[in-house]
């Protein structure tokens, strides 16, 4: 995770950072979902299913270049689950990643890291309007039919839609 730089280190140092990892994970996530073709890609959905399955790229273990892309995608499958803690792995690995940028004395904070900080803090915070997929429908009713055309919806932070969005699209790769 180790950002690039635009210029040589030893011609002076102080080059921009370049995010990337940050970059490339999120390229990986967006191809993946455009090629599962689950919904248009100027949705709020789709940005944070390509967040969601970004941050899980971005923060599991190594490289994610070549031919190991196939090879993690079974990892990223997992970690993207069902009623797996996505939610708390994700927040421990950016505590354990900020705590070690913040001790190395590089002096400029990791814009990888800044970037997935900002995703992250982005499927935290934002909410967006979803069907209730726990509602208890009147017994003999339709689900989908009660009440609302599109049945019964709530606030439901990004993440929650956006994870279950990531996994579907490794699946259908």
């Amino acid at each position: 995770m180790r950002p690039e730089c635009t210029e040589g280190e030893g011609a002076g140092g102080g080059g921009l950072l370049v995010p990337m990892a940050w970059m490339y994970a999120e390229y990986i996530a967006d191809e993946l979902l455009r090629t599962g073709d689950l919904m248009p890609p100027t949705t709020l959905e789709y940005r944070a299913g390509r967040d969601a399955l970004a941050l899980t790229i971005f923060l599991s273990d190594g490289s994610v270049g070549g031919p190991r892309v196939v090879a993690r995608m079974e990892e990223w499958r997992s970690l993207t689950a069902y009623g797996t803690c996505w939610r708390e792995w994700v927040c421990a690995r950016l505590d354990r990643l900020e705590a070690l940028d913040f001790e190395s004395d590089a002096g400029a904070r990791d814009p990888d890291l800044a970037l997935a900080g900002a995703a992250w803090r982005w499927l935290e915070e934002t909410e967006l309007l979803a069907p209730d997929l726990d509602s208890v429908a009147p017994s003999g009713a339709d689900p989908l039919t009660a009440g609302e055309a599109e049945g019964p919806q709530v606030w439901t932070p990004a993440w929650q839609l956006g994870l279950p969005l990531g996994h579907l699209a490794i699946h259908l790769f």
